[in-house]
């Protein structure tokens, strides 16, 4: 039986495979986009009930299409985040076979290109891009173990407050993931616990701007690596409720209770780090540069943006700041969940190339691999700080569509069909 070629085989219908389909489409480049679940399925099955969007709708979002059931402002729910991306590739025609996982791909010996094989068989491509996304495979530090008296779960497993067991909540973690979990299990009436690391905590909106207009006026979308010392800190900021600045002291005035980096477990004991008041203080400011960033831009452009002296206002430190918990037992305190909101990490162990480091990170500038012909497309950082973004993800994809189209320039030359230079 002949074995189906292609020139280019995306992997992962997301919104990284997505852009990849419609730039390679515009350039005349033949593709096959393979997705095991559905396009977008993280979206629709491997997050909260609740997410919205972290970014507003008039922005987070690819080029010629807009979410016109939303107003501009407001932040799409997780379900139509998935809607816009098959509606997305619907429009550029995009090839996606969905319900075929890729299980293995290796380089072709002594000729070009590779042999993917997957649960529909195998498929052979001069090219191959990692479209999976940074979002894999969940993470949980091994902090507590698996036979503690506690259920333990990580934010991907977590749907709404009903599907948890009775009782208190640890949330591990206050990224835009845990904050937002712990403010829904405390609108819940659960007892709630937020463990705080470093953390930024920009304002979601400021002077009747966005956060994500001030960073691209600001050109912060465009940093090309994260501060020295800022490689893993995690964004504190939510879309929910109609978009919000997070508020650690507010959500303690309500009844949650902040404590440091969870750091150690013995006979039932969690154990934090005594840095909460430290975090905090980092968090804030962060949040006033922000404003000091965004007062001197409107100056020096001579807006008319309102001014919100409020903004700046920080209340006192709560007591479970100001006197922070060291310690805590799971049963006195009535915790029957810890849930890890501690992020993801990759899973290419279906990808036999010699594309990545000693630590399995991948080696690629600009998503451009050290492994000729292997692309990667949608990580962190890959270019800029907007790379992992809706729209940062759509430039980056272009930018190997430009890199792919040179490539087969190359190849296709001949030296029977070249043009003698003008004047020979």
């Amino acid at each position: 039986m002949p074995v189906e070629t292609t020139d280019t085989l995306i992997v992962g219908a997301g919104q990284a495979g997505i852009a990849m389909s419609a730039h390679l489409g515009e350039n005349g480049v033949p593709h096959v986009i393979l997705e095991r679940g559905r396009i977008a399925e993280r979206w629709r099955s491997q997050r909260w009930d609740s997410l919205v969007a972290n970014g507003p709708a008039w922005h987070d979002r690819f080029p010629g299409l807009t979410f016109d059931d939303l107003a501009p402002d407001a932040f799409a729910s997780k379900e139509r985040v998935a809607d816009y991306f098959a509606e997305y590739a619907e429009k550029v025609r995009a090839p996606v076979r969905c319900g075929v996982e890729v299980t293995r791909v290796v380089r072709n010996a002594g000729r070009p290109g590779f042999l993917a094989e997957t649960t529909h068989g195998a498929i052979e491509a001069s090219r191959i891009v990692v479209a999976t996304g940074p979002f894999q495979k969940p993470v949980i530090p091994p902090i507590v173990p698996a036979h503690a008296p506690v259920t333990q779960m990580h934010s991907a497993s977590y749907r709404n407050p009903d599907g948890l067991p009775e009782g208190g909540v640890l949330v591990v973690g206050a990224g835009s993931s845990g904050v937002q979990i712990a403010d829904e299990l405390l609108r819940a009436d659960r007892r709630v616990f937020l463990s705080v690391g470093p953390h930024d905590r920009p304002p979601r909106s400021y002077r009747g701007r966005d956060f994500v207009w001030w960073l691209g006026v600001l050109g912060l979308w465009d940093a090309a690596a994260p501060p020295q010392g800022a490689e893993h800190v995690t964004i504190s900021v939510s879309g929910a409720h109609g978009g919000h600045t997070i508020d650690f002291r507010d959500l303690a005035a309500r009844g949650m209770t902040l404590v440091g980096r969870t750091e150690g477990y013995s006979d039932g004991v969690l154990s934090f780090a005594g840095d909460l008041g430290e975090n905090i203080a980092v968090g804030d400011a962060n949040y006033l540069s922000v404003l000091d960033a965004a007062d001197a831009y409107v100056t020096r452009n001579g807006l008319d943006l309102p001014e919100e002296p409020h903004a700046r206002r920080i209340g006192s430190d709560p007591d479970c700041i100001a006197n922070p918990l060291l310690s805590v037992n799971l049963e006195d305190a009535g915790i029957g969940t810890i849930l890890w909101a501690t992020g993801f990490g990759r899973d290419d162990s279906w990808l036999h190339v010699d594309a990545f480091d000693t630590d399995g990170k991948p080696r690629h500038q600009r998503g451009v691999s050290t492994e000729p012909g292997v692309y990667f497309l949608g990580l962190p950082w890959q270019s800029r700080r907007g790379s992992s973004f809706i729209w940062g993800v759509w430039h980056d994809a272009k930018f190997i569509a430009e890199h792919i189209v040179t490539q087969r320039g190359y190849l296709a030359y001949s030296p029977a069909d070249a043009q003698m230079p003008a004047g020979r």
